[in-house]
Order: structure tokens, then sequence, then C-alpha cells
């Protein structure tokens, strides 16, 4: 129990973002409208978030996992908003 202790403090020490209120504990949080996934812990821009909950389109998921996460079709979030990284968005 003691490992797992220190392995979430040192978890919760590297975020660089504050987390939205109902996904303090969860890394992945996916948006319906277009089934990307987003990593808290990887995300330079909290706008993108921040719409996220404002619109109210957002899922977690269980367990709180990318590999969960593409079990339900959603894809990671490479920066340029399509989830795919070879599209150019201009």
């Amino acid at each position: 129990m003691a490992v797992f202790q220190v392995v979430a403090a040192c978890h919760l020490s590297s975020v660089t973002m504050t987390r939205p209120t109902r996904f303090e504990e969860h890394r992945w949080v996916g948006d319906k409208r277009s089934q990307t996934v987003y990593d808290l812990d990887n995300l330079d821009d909290s706008a993108i978030i921040d719409e996220l909950m404002q619109a109210e389109t957002f899922i977690g998921f269980a367990p709180d996992t990318l590999a969960e996460a593409r079990n339900r079709c959603y894809r990671p979030y490479k920066g340029n908003g399509s989830g795919k990284p070879d599209v150019d968005v201009a």
C-alpha cells in the first residue's frame, strides 16, 4: 500500500494544469462531439478543456487509461484537434 501512495503522490505532482472539478482524479477526458481523448497531464492549452466543460460534452473512462478510450473508439489528441497526426488544420 505504501508503494501505491508514493507513486500516486509522484503522479499528482507532475500535473501542469488545473484539472476540472469533475475530473480531479482522472487523466483521460474525452469529447463526445469529435471522439477525441485528451491527456490532462500533457495538454498545453487549458482553453480546450474549459470549452469542453462549458459545452458539457465530456466523458470519463473507467479504467482511466488510453487503452479504454481507444476501446470506445476515441482517438488521442495530436495538437491540431483532429486526433490525426497528418491533417493540416488551416
